[in-house]
């Protein structure tokens, strides 16, 4: 196949759109043109795709970014088997695009999404997720979806099939060690990002407390000042292996997630990706997030918005070498039965490859051709 992915919002660098999927495809013998902001995240292209640099959507300025996508999706969609759009403002984008195969990958709760976006005045933001709402049941008529959680299912009126933010297992991890508390991801305040600088601050001369990821606007002068000071050291965006360098041999991983909407009913992928790489996690008690510690013995929960309770958790485990591998090794065992790429990928690629041949898909999603 040839398949065309595009992105506006996210980095091209992204773990489910490049280190996932593209790289699933690539492995498979396809090829990928990927248009994406490049040039916005200081990258020139990516190796093993087709780079085709457009501006980013960042807060209000997004109106660029939607007369590029629009322009290269119409440009480039006829040479391609597949059309694979990851942001839900390419709706707008590509929706008089004529294509047999558009795939839509729905990453979160859309709608829901929308209250934590801080650029949107307050008073807009319930007719925007209303806007949202309409827009997502427009792309489920025409075409393709994929979804990042069971959970979504409930929001749409046909069955789609559900491609898990699931993690690849490496065969080999080293022992989870006792000197660094590691947080991967975007950095936002209601992804914890206040928690986590206090906890540093508590933390400091016992255990490092690294931040790997972009962060929001009211955010980043935060974190620029607790690195000058020694309180986290934070390292910006990584790619995705690079990333994971770091979290191997860590001591945990923190997932502080505020409970909202479009939080509560997810799996947060942090903790299945500090699981593979061999390390325990502290979690604040989202459901999901409970769910999984509690049946995998993988961590331990800390009450919302608490960086002291945050940081008496990384230091227990700190101390205690057993528990800290035990729970460890548990939770790697869950994500190898429950949530490995490496199972994953590949059908991920068999939707597409039955898609692309117009073939369909059974209500569980299984496809009915190779």
């Amino acid at each position: 196949m040839r398949v065309l992915v595009a992105t506006v919002v996210h980095d091209p660098r992204d773990a489910r759109v490049y280190a996932r999927e593209i790289a699933a495809l690539i492995d498979a013998g396809h090829d990928v043109t990927y248009i994406a902001p490049f040039t916005s995240f200081g990258l020139r292209g990516l190796p093993g795709v087709d780079p085709v640099d457009i501006p980013a959507a960042k807060g209000r300025n997004r109106l660029a970014a939607f007369r590029a996508a629009r322009r290269e999706l119409h440009r480039r969609a006829p040479d391609h088997d597949v059309v694979l759009l990851h942001s839900p403002e390419l709706i707008l984008s590509a929706r008089d695009l004529a294509h047999p195969c558009i795939v839509w990958d729905v990453h979160e709760d859309t709608a829901a999404a929308v209250t934590l976006k801080g650029w949107l005045p307050r008073p807009v933001r319930r007719p925007v997720a209303h806007a949202v709402g309409w827009a997502e049941h427009w792309a489920e008529r025409h075409w393709h979806l994929i979804l990042a959680e069971d959970a979504y299912v409930d929001r749409f009126r046909r069955r789609h099939p559900v491609v898990p933010n699931s993690t690849p297992v490496p065969l080999d991890v080293p022992p989870s060690g006792n000197d660094r508390a590691v947080y991967v991801g975007h950095v936002t305040r209601a992804r914890g990002g206040d928690e986590i600088v206090a906890m540093g601050r508590r933390l400091r001369g016992s255990v490092e407390t690294h931040v790997i990821g972009h962060a929001d606007d009211d955010m980043s002068g935060v974190l620029r000042r607790a690195h000058d000071c020694g309180d986290v050291i934070w390292h910006g965006y990584l790619a995705n292996t690079e990333a994971m360098a770091i979290v191997q041999g860590a001591t945990v991983g923190l997932a502080l997630l505020h409970d909202e909407p479009n939080y509560r009913h997810s799996r947060p992928t942090k903790i299945m990706e500090y699981w593979a790489q061999g390390i325990p996690v502290v979690s604040t008690p989202l459901p999901m997030a409970v769910e999984m510690i509690e049946s995998s013995e993988g961590g331990l929960v800390v009450p919302f918005a608490d960086a002291g309770a945050a940081a008496d958790a990384v230091l227990h485990l700190a101390r205690q070498p057993r528990l800290r591998q035990e729970m460890a090794d548990n939770g790697r065992r869950w994500v190898k039965e429950n949530a490995d790429w490496n199972v994953d990928g590949p059908e991920f690629v068999s939707i597409l490859r039955s898609w692309a041949s117009g073939s369909k898909l059974d209500q569980h999603g299984a496809t009915d051709a190779s």
